[in-house]
């Protein structure tokens, strides 16, 4: 059965959200607001605000309110190779650099209120500006152009010898500038001469608009913005096998197709305007699916689960075969629930947008055949991530660490807040605990006083604990304060809200 892949586009006036599917299973979800700024991908000329050796950064004005930040090792050029093995975003493919004679410092290539031509590649985390580099790149559908680096380059993830070297020879032919390099995406494969150069004309027309733009405008000032989420996971996203893209709003709908004339002018795309009365997401049984993220329990077809756990330093993430038991032994339950969990777990990381550390608990295997097909099956389901993905280790108690490339807020951080009542805790007192509490508080307000009243205004579940299983308590200390305890509730309260009032 060949899979039927699909994109769904719902667009209102607050916000965008892209579906891409799998026979109507959600394989990647995007969201943008329309208050938030596109930033990562977007050039700025910028203005160097100040300069920090300590740390060897600069802090740039590119005219957000808030300065970015960029790292010396985000300006200095690398060396210039033809033929370079570089990864879609234009980075080196496992070879590092060649060394530099000593290590540059910032201060020798930046000066205060120095412009520079900049690119955000991370969005603002936190009271953190967002990172900046010089590293200069324009993606398409098979190329990515890069400016001010003149290395040509094919994906890594293009891995037959064969086709890499024809694809080497279209190359040499579509280099348009002695400044500027090109680089084949992994969906380039297999591609003709002419699709190749298609691409690389649409580049182009970016690039020299950019550079018009910045020769003219003084800093600090936008010169490219990236591409709103609709066109920017078509460009990403959409190949030759996509059934269809299907937008629900009509003005969307024609700047979609106006995009697509553009980008790959001559190639029909079935492009559907959703025109229905119930929305289009809940129709296409999206909504349950995007509901589902903001869980910490994700089902297994066998019946095993993942647990995913954010924390501030990574996202810890747990196999357990839960109701799943096998039917020969443990081991091959073992490895069953895993290699479903590791498809699954690259899923999760696509769909909730995760980057950082990850770490995995799978359950134990002891047998090394199993432990090595498992890497291998984890590693092929990582491999479908455009972002950068790294298997750092895989320890013999199956605990795999990978790190994930963060550019974008996760899709939880856009759609939820930390909750006012636990503050990230993910749990609150009980009702047993916050009535010992308020007796304690009781004591110390009746400490030093007597013939007082006192009224204990509670949360309703906490006010029934008091007025029954703790009522012998209230009865000692008002016996012993000579002074009287009012249980009062007040609905408007929060459970571990306590608060006293005193008077007489």
């Amino acid at each position: 059965m060949s899979e039927v892949k699909e994109i769904f586009i719902s667009t209102d006036a607050q916000e965008t959200r892209v579906g891409v599917t799998e026979n109507k299973r959600l394989d990647e979800y995007h969201v943008e607001r329309a208050a938030d700024p596109r930033m990562v991908g977007s050039i700025y000329k910028g203005r160097v605000t100040s300069i920090v050796p300590g740390i060897g950064a600069a802090f740039v004005d590119i005219g957000l309110g808030k300065n970015g930040f960029l790292y010396v090792a985000d300006i200095i050029e690398p060396v210039a190779a033809e033929d370079a093995e570089l990864d879609e975003e234009g980075q080196p493919a496992e070879k590092k650099p060649a060394p530099h004679p000593r290590r540059s410092r910032i201060e020798e290539i930046l000066k205060v209120n120095q412009e520079i031509l900049v690119q955000v590649v991370k969005e603002p985390f936190g009271t953190k500006g967002s990172r900046l580099t010089t590293h200069i790149s324009l993606p398409g559908r098979y190329m990515v152009l890069m400016v001010n680096d003149a290395r040509m380059g094919i994906s890594k993830r293009i891995g037959d010898a064969q086709e890499r070297a024809r694809l080497r020879g279209i190359l040499n032919k579509l280099r348009f500038s002695k400044e500027a390099g090109l680089i084949i995406r992994t969906a380039g494969a297999g591609k003709e001469e002419k699709d190749l150069a298609r691409d690389v004309k649409y580049l182009s027309r970016i690039y020299q608009q950019s550079k018009r733009i910045s020769g003219r405008a003084k800093a600090p000032v936008c010169v490219y913005q990236e591409y709103p989420v609709a066109q920017r996971v078509i460009r990403d996203s959409f190949t030759e096998d996509m059934q269809r893209v299907v937008v629900d709003n009509k003005e969307e709908f024609h700047s979609l197709r106006r995009f697509l004339n553009d980008l790959i002018p001559g190639v029909k795309v079935r492009l559907d305007l959703y025109q229905g009365e119930q929305p289009l997401f809940e129709k296409e049984g999206l909504d349950d699916q995007i509901e589902s993220l903001f869980d910490k329990l994700v089902q297994l077809p066998s019946g095993g689960s993942i647990v995913i756990e954010p924390t501030e330093g990574m996202v810890a993430i747990d196999v357990n075969t839960a109701k799943f038991t096998g039917r020969r032994n443990l081991e091959e339950t073992a490895f069953q629930v895993d290699k479903e969990a590791a498809v699954e777990v690259a899923r999760q990381l696509r769909l909730r947008d995760i980057g950082g550390i990850v770490i995995i608990d799978f359950i134990d295997l002891d047998i090394p055949g199993h432990r090595r097909e498992l890497v291998k099956v984890l590693e092929d389901a990582l491999g479908k991530d455009r972002a950068k993905t790294n298997l750092v280790s895989f320890s013999e108690i199956c605990v795999a660490e990978l790190t994930r490339q963060r550019m974008r807020r996760s899709v939880q951080t856009v759609s939820h807040q930390p909750c006012p009542y636990c503050h990230g805790k993910g749990s609150i007192k009980s009702v047993v605990t916050v009535a010992i509490e308020a007796i304690r508080q009781a004591k110390q307000a009746l400490k030093n006083a007597q013939h007082k009243t006192l009224e204990l205004l509670v949360h309703p579940q906490v006010a029934v604990r008091l007025l029954q299983e703790d009522r012998p308590a209230l009865s000692a200390l008002e016996s012993q304060s000579r002074s009287k305890v009012l249980v009062l509730s007040d609905p408007t309260l929060h459970v571990e809200q306590v608060k006293l009032n005193i008077s007489g």
